[in-house]
C-alpha cells in the first residue's frame, strides 16, 4: 500500500511544493520511503530515501526540483525490500524518458521479469514490482517506435500493459515536454482520483490515491479513473480518458475502507467516514444480540482508525464513550512496521492509558481489525494493568485469516492471529473476556451503501478469494517465503551488510 500524486501546471511554481503538501497528507498509506520527480525543459530532477516526507525533503531539495510538472511517491514496502535503491518514483531513459509511480503489488511478477530480459531486452535493477510494471509500458511504448507521441499512443500501450500484467496497480507517470498519465488495473482494487485547480495562472491538474488530498489542497474533484481506463494530461491542459481493458470488473480493496484510508476521504464515490459509522452501527446491533449490553460500563477506541465505528456503536448502544487511550503521534503506523519486534517494542511507545477510564470498570475496546494479534494482546494488558474490571474486544472487521496479495503486508498466515484458531481461542490469545467479530456480508453492506453500482470487493484477506482468479496455493506459499517477516529480517541484514561492506572500500 502506497500513496502515489501527480501535478501538471500551467505555471513552474510551487509545482514540487504542491507535490511535498499532498504526500505530507498522504504520509498515512506509506512511511517507509518518499520520493519527487520534476521535469523541466526536457530533464527530471528527483529527490527520494527512506524516511518520512518531513525528513526527507530540505529546502535546498525543494528548490533544486524545478518544473511545472512532477510525480511523488510515498512508500509502503511488500515487495521488493526497504532498501534506499527501491524508493519511488522509478525512471527509464528509453523512451522519451518516463517517470513512474505505483501503487499496489503485482502477482505475475516472475514471468514479468523473465519476459522482459528475454523479449524486451530490458534489464531490471532491483527486486521491486513498480520497476518492472514500469519497464512493461516503456517497452510497449517503444515498440510504437514514434519520434513524437501522443494520447493515443499511451492508450495503446496501457492495453498492452493490461493484457500481461496481473494484480493490482494504480498508477502515475510522466513524460518531459508531453504531460503526465494515470492508470488503474482492470479490477481497480486500488484507488485513483482526478482533480484540477483553476487560478489567475492558470489550471492546475491532480492525480492522488485519496480525494483528500486534492480537496485539502484546493483541487476540485473531477472523477475516480475507472478500473481499466487511463487519463492523460498533456501540457497544454489537454484531458483525455479512455477505457483500456477489455473486461473491467470493479472490485475494489475493502481494506481500503476499514483501516487504510483516511476517513475524511471519498473512493469510488464512497465515503471512507459513512462507510466507518455504519461498521459500528452492525457491530453494535451484533453485540447488543449476541451480548446485550449491561456488561459494558464504557466503550473506548484504539486510536486512529477505529475511532470513526466506536463512536457510532457506543451511540447505538447507548454506552458512554470515552477516549481513554492516548497516542503518541510521532510513532508510526504499528501495522505497516516491518517485523514483529518493531511492532511489539512500539505498542506501548505508542499508547498510554487514562487509569481513570478504566479503573473498575468493564471496558469494550474498539479496534479496526485484528491482523497478527500483537497491537490487541497488548492493549488488553494495558487496560488491565490500568484496573480494568473486564476487558471486551471488538473488531469493526471480520478475523484476518487470509494472506493479501494486492498491496498489504498480510503474507504469511502463520502470523495471523486467527490462524487454525476461532473465536474463542483469539479471545483467549490477546487475554480478552469476550471477543466479537464484524460479519463479512454486514461489512460489504457497509461499504457497499455508498455505492450501489459496485457488486463485488476484493475481500481476500477476509474470505481467501483472490478476484484475479490467479492466486493458487503454491503462489501463496511463495509469497511467504519472500514476504513473511522472517524473509524481511534475514533480507534487511543482507542489505545492511552490502552496505557496511560498500562503506568499507
Amino acid at each position: 500500500m502506497c500513496g502515489i500524486v501527480g501535478i501538471l501546471s500551467t505555471t513552474k511554481k510551487d509545482t514540487a511544493v504542491y507535490i511535498y503538501d499532498a504526500l505530507t497528507i498522504l504520509q498515512h498509506r506509506g512511511q517507509d520511503a518518499a520520493g519527487v520527480v520534476t521535469a523541466h525543459k526536457g530533464r527530471f530532477y528527483m529527490r527520494k530515501s527512506n524516511g518520512l516526507v518531513r525528513n526527507v525533503f530540505r529546502t535546498k531539495h525543494m528548490t533544486q526540483l524545478l518544473g511545472d510538472m512532477g510525480i511523488g511517491h510515498v512508500r509502503y514496502p511488500t515487495a521488493g525490500s526497504s532498501s534506499n535503491a527501491e524508493a519511488q518514483p522509478f525512471y527509464v531513459n528509453s523512451p522519451y524518458g518516463i517517470a513512474f509511480a505505483h501503487n499496489g503489488n503485482l502477482t505475475n511478477t516472475e514471468q514479468l521479469a523473465q519476459e522482459l530480459f528475454e523479449q524486451d531486452l530490458r534489464h531490471i535493477n532491483t527486486n521491486s514490482d513498480s520497476e518492472i510494471l514500469l519497464n512493461v509500458f516503456a517497452s510497449e511504448l517503444a515498440k510504437l517506435q514514434k519520434q513524437r507521441i501522443n494520447e493515443a499512443d499511451i492508450f495503446a500501450s496501457v492495453k498492452q500493459v493490461h493484457k500481461r500484467v496481473r494484480g493490482a496497480y494504480a498508477t502515475i507517470g510522466m513524460i518531459p515536454g508531453y504531460g503526465i498519465f494515470g492508470f488503474r488495473d482492470p479490477n481497480g482494487i486500488r484507488p485513483l482520483i482526478l482533480g484540477k485547480r483553476t487560478t489567475k495562472g492558470g489550471t492546475k491538474y491532480m492525480l492522488a490515491s485519496e480525494s483528500v488530498a486534492l480537496s485539502a489542497l484546493g483541487y476540485e474533484i473531477t472523477q475516480d479513473i475507472k478500473p481499466g481506463e487511463a487519463v492523460v494530461i498533456d501540457r497544454a491542459g489537454n484531458t483525455f480518458i479512455k477505457q483500456c481493458a477489455e473486461s473491467p470488473k470493479h472490485s475494489p480493496c475493502i481494506f481500503e475502507f476499514v483501516y487504510f484510508a483516511r476517513p475524511d476521504s471519498v473512493i469510488d464515490d464512497i465515503s471512507v467516514y459513512k462507510s466507518r459509522l455504519r461498521m459500528g452501527e452492525k457491530l453494535a446491533e451484533k453485540i447488543h444480540k449476541e451480548w446485550g449490553v449491561n456488561d459494558i460500563d464504557v466503550v473506548i477506541p484504539i486510536p486512529d482508525t477505529s475511532r470513526v465505528a466506536a463512536l457510532q456503536l457506543a451511540h447505538k448502544l447507548d454506552v458512554r464513550y470515552s477516549e481513554g487511550l492516548i497516542k503518541n503521534r510521532y510513532i508510526a503506523r504499528t501495522f505497516i512496521m516491518p517485523g514483529q519486534k518493531q511492532r511489539k517494542k512500539s505498542v506501548r511507545q505508542k499508547l498510554s492509558t487514562i487509569e481513570l477510564e478504566f479503573k473498575g470498570k468493564n471496558v469494550l475496546l474498539v479496534d479496526d481489525s485484528i491482523v497478527r494479534g500483537t497491537t490487541s494482546e497488548q492493549i488488553v494488558q494495558m487496560a488491565r494493568d490500568a484496573g480494568a474490571n473486564k476487558v471486551f474486544f471488538a473488531s469493526a472487521a471480520p478475523a484476518v485469516r487470509h494472506p493479501n496479495v494486492y498491496g498489504i503486508d498480510m503474507a504469511s498466515n502463520k502470523e495471523f492471529i486467527a490462524h487454525d484458531r476461532d473465536t474463542n481461542q483469539i479471545c483467549q490469545a490477546i487475554g480478552a473476556d469476550k471477543l466479537i467479530y464484524q460479519d463479512l456480508d454486514d461489512l460489504i453492506w457497509c461499504v457497499q451503501q455508498g455505492n450501489k453500482a459496485i457488486t463485488t470487493f476484493d475481500c481476500s484477506c477476509f474470505n481467501g478469494q483472490y478476484v484475479t482468479d490467479d492466486i493458487d496455493k503454491d503462489y501463496l506459499e511463495h509469497v511467504e517465503s519472500l514476504r513473511s517477516d522472517l524473509a524481511k529480517e534475514e533480507n534487511n541484514i543482507f542489505e545492511a551488510s552490502e552496505l557496511i561492506g560498500n562503506d568499507v572500500e
